[in-house]
């Protein structure tokens, strides 16, 4: 735009800050790059830190938008408040994982029983599933994770479960695929899109192993929803992100990018 005195003067772009869910994560990222160099009124910057970090920035003003790889909780909404907007941008499945070395060695099938057997204490050699004569290492997430309620509501029967098999957490998923993939002989469970390029043992579930056919038609029972949450009134930029998100540019950015599309 040019001034009174002839001078040209560049506006500044208004910047949408967004955090949370490191699931989430690696899809809003490739969006925000998408989105940026698809319009010029608005800047979007990513953090992660999880779930419950989006939802408290969210809602106490320091972001535009929470990513949340689940639903905001009662507690959150009677610390915070009834005024969260959901929206869904994606499906995800959690995805349990072994070391490669593992999965090579035999280790490719667990029911979610066994499953709940080794976070639980109770079963805590390799051998016992068929496997190498070797000491489990278990990987979890830490608490506020919306990957962590998910595996312990679905697998453990309560999201306050007790994991007491547990001998690592992890506070990403990408600290749980570093900790599967430094190890021969570790289990963890992290989002899809973090365990699509070979590098990890993919274990079927119940028979099931997790595809983006399966996740969407629910076959695959560790499937769930991808959420940016808003609060109260929604900032235009967060808004027109949102919008780019849930359009047909936004969801062909989550294909990409080993998510599953609305």
């Amino acid at each position: 735009m040019v001034s009174a005195l002839g001078a040209i003067t560049v506006c500044a772009k208004d910047t949408v800050s967004i955090s949370g869910s490191t699931t989430v994560l690696p899809l809003a990222e490739a969006g925000a790059e998408a989105f940026n160099a698809a319009q010029s009124d608005y800047q979007v910057l990513v953090t992660g830190g999880g779930t419950g970090v989006g939802v408290k920035n969210v809602a106490e003003g320091t972001s535009a938008i929470g990513m949340a790889s689940r639903e905001v909780t009662k507690d959150e909404t009677s610390k915070f408040g009834d005024k969260f907007n959901e929206n869904i941008v994606g499906y995800d499945g959690i995805v349990i994982a072994v070391s490669k070395e593992l999965y090579d060695g035999g280790v490719t099938a667990l029911t979610k029983d066994q499953v709940e057997k080794i976070y639980s204490g109770e079963i805590k050699n390799w051998k016992e599933l068929s496997g190498p004569d070797s000491e489990i290492l278990v990987v979890a997430r830490e608490q506020g994770s919306g990957t962590r309620d998910t595996f312990l509501e679905e697998i453990m029967g309560d999201k306050k479960a007790e994991t007491p098999g547990v001998n690592t957490v992890a506070s990403s998923n990408a600290e749980v695929r570093t900790a599967l993939t430094g190890s021969n002989k570790a289990i963890g469970y992290l989002g899809f899109s973090y365990a699509e390029d070979g590098a990890l043992g993919v274990i079927s579930l119940d028979g099931i192993k997790p595809t983006a056919k399966t996740i969407k038609d629910g076959s695959y029972e560790l499937n769930r929803k991808l959420y940016f949450y808003t609060f109260g009134d929604a900032a235009p930029g967060a808004e027109a992100f949102i919008k780019f998100m849930t359009g047909s540019e936004g969801q062909k950015v989550a294909e990409e990018n080993g998510f599953v599309p609305l």
